[in-house]
């Protein structure tokens, strides 16, 4: 699957888990909803998928932990927060930048408009 096609789809499932839960709810009912509904779309998920972290050729102990991987090329970052702050969209780039990774999702399901609330970013 290409870039494009693999995030539509998962836009798709973004916006199902939406429709059925509504917002407000924790970011971990989202994330566990959103690995089931992609789940059931044939797709392979990872769920708090624990990365370690390079510092001058140093392992760091505190690791890195993604909400999802998709298809080992997509990264989706969930928030549920009253607003979206850029920090979260550096966060998920430097995610990318150190799985070197080509997109990622970020999702804020705490809002009115997903639509508004759905950015795309790409490394």
């Amino acid at each position: 699957m290409t870039d494009n096609e693999l995030t539509y789809e998962i836009r798709g499932a973004i916006f199902d888990v939406y429709n059925t839960l509504g917002p407000g709810l924790l970011e971990s009912v989202y994330e566990e909803a959103l690995t089931f509904e992609l789940q059931q779309r044939g797709l392979e998920v990872i769920r708090q998928m624990e990365v370690p972290i390079m510092y001058k050729d140093n392992e760091l102990k505190t690791p890195l932990r993604l909400d999802l991987l998709v298809e080992n090329q997509v990264i989706v970052e969930l928030k549920s927060v009253e607003e979206m702050k850029p920090v979260f969209a550096k966060q998920l780039l430097t995610y990318l930048r150190l799985l070197d990774k080509h997109v990622g999702i970020l999702v804020n399901f705490n809002t009115h408009n997903l639509r508004e609330s759905i950015k795309r970013i790409v490394n």
